[in-house]
């Protein structure tokens, strides 16, 4: 009755504190604007469906795509069995779904496997990230927290699977002694391999099965309080995320209500712009961007395909689409604590731009949405850039000589370059 008391207690202490850091998770999507992301439901539905169930955009890498799928299905299909380690916990049961027979079987044989599949790409993962060192798990944004992040969260589910296992084995070897409350139910195709390792004595044998026990649902709610400090916050909101993602054509640049409005008024009389509130051109902070721009920074996975296909970058630019997407994060957050503490309205002095993202950044940038395409979650660094962009352009007249004299242009000429509208045919004339 103890350990169930306290079960239960420590399950009620790790949703609550989830959710209370959820809550403010939200709380900071929402501070930025508002954006309609409900059209087409059908679409975007399928888009959930193949992008992030399906994981479509990963297999452009064949290999780490398919290490993840197996980490992803992994994740998935064995914590099927946290509900019945739930029931039990909180029952005192032992295996409360152990008289589904041939089926219980056939689905603690299958998770076992997995989980072996578990370990095995973790392991290689690791071997990936701290011995090849592959290059675009580097960077200058990619400081010592981004890379243990990374490595916390690959070693901990090398040992929840070590624990499952390990669970496995000693519970077998128990129900082979005949010893209580251990009913005879389950496959073990991988743990069985394990069983040598383990003492003969009952009373072991129980404290490594009990201590696996405890270590696997902890370990599990430890794992969901983690996400939210974590770049994993992926494992929850990539499927919101690729829900509500651009299904525009990449490139096709979002018109200001309130410029429509000025044009209009310019081009007829009659126009009457209606009462709106007058806002900022672009962003300059986390509040200026979308709800929608702020929940793509929560969902980066930092994995670095962006970057490693910006032109940009593999040139030598200060530009990573991945920092785009990391610093507007760390901004929010920034703010997200700034208003714990003060409340709303509080002006730190700092901003996204400048302060987080250099004006070389944003000017290296060429438009081309290679990020954008190569993200697996729909993530759209692109959009940050061009908002960050017109603030510099359109609320500070700031940007460099190149664009200002193609605005020249433009306003003088009625096209980016220097010649008269009348000059324009004379490469036609013949000599």
């Amino acid at each position: 009755m103890v350990s169930q008391i306290l079960f239960i207690a420590i399950t009620l202490a790790a949703i609550a504190f989830f959710s209370y850091n959820l809550k403010k998770v939200i709380r900071n999507i929402r501070l930025g604007r508002a954006a309609n992301r409900t059209d087409q439901p059908q679409k975007r539905v399928m888009t959930m469906l193949k992008v992030a169930f399906g994981q479509t955009k990963m297999f452009f890498r064949p290999i780490p795509a398919f290490l993840h799928f197996i980490v992803y299905a992994g994740f998935v299909i064995i914590n099927l069995e946290v509900l019945e380690i739930m029931i039990d916990g909180i029952f005192g049961t032992h295996r409360i779904f152990g008289g589904l027979g041939a089926v219980y079987d056939v689905l603690i044989g299958s998770f076992e496997i997995l989980a072996l599949g578990v370990w095995l790409a973790c392991a290689i993962f690791l071997i990936r990230r701290n011995i090849i060192k592959l290059k675009r798990f580097s960077g200058v944004e990619m400081t010592s927290w981004p890379r243990s992040d990374a490595n916390y969260i690959l070693i901990t589910e090398i040992l929840l699977m070590s624990a499952f296992l390990i669970m496995n084995a000693a519970d077998s070897k128990l129900q082979a002694l005949g010893a209580g409350h251990y009913i005879t139910a389950g496959a073990f195709p991988v743990s069985q391999y394990l069983q040598a390792m383990l003492p003969n004595s009952e009373s072991a044998l129980i404290a490594i099965e009990r201590g696996c026990w405890w270590f696997h649902i902890i370990g599990i709610l430890g794992f969901l309080n983690y996400l939210p400090y974590s770049k994993h916050f992926h494992i929850l909101f990539a499927f919101p995320n690729t829900y509500f993602s651009n299904l525009e054509p990449k490139g096709e640049f979002t018109n200001m209500q309130s410029v429509t409005n000025e044009v209009k008024a310019m081009l007829d009389p009659s126009f009457t712009p209606p009462e709106a509130e007058a806002g900022r051109f672009g962003a300059k902070d986390v509040n200026d961007l979308t709800w929608v721009n702020l929940m793509n920074a929560y969902t980066c996975t930092e994995c670095g395909r962006c970057t490693s296909v910006c032109p940009a970058n593999i040139t030598g630019k200060l530009l990573s689409p991945r920092k785009i997407m990391m610093d507007t994060r760390d901004r929010m957050e920034e703010v997200g604590k700034n208003i714990d503490k003060t409340g709303n309205g509080f002006d730190d002095g700092k901003s996204l731009i400048d302060t987080y993202i250099s004006r070389e950044e944003i000017w290296a940038c060429t438009s081309c949405n290679a990020c954008t395409q190569a993200c697996p979650i729909n993530i759209d660094p692109l959009a940050i850039i061009t908002e960050l962009r017109r603030y510099a352009v359109m609320e500070e007249s700031q940007s460099p000589a190149s664009i200002n004299a193609m605005l020249g242009n433009i306003e003088n000429n009625g096209a980016p370059w220097k010649y008269s509208p009348a000059d324009r045919l004379n490469w036609a004339k013949e000599n």
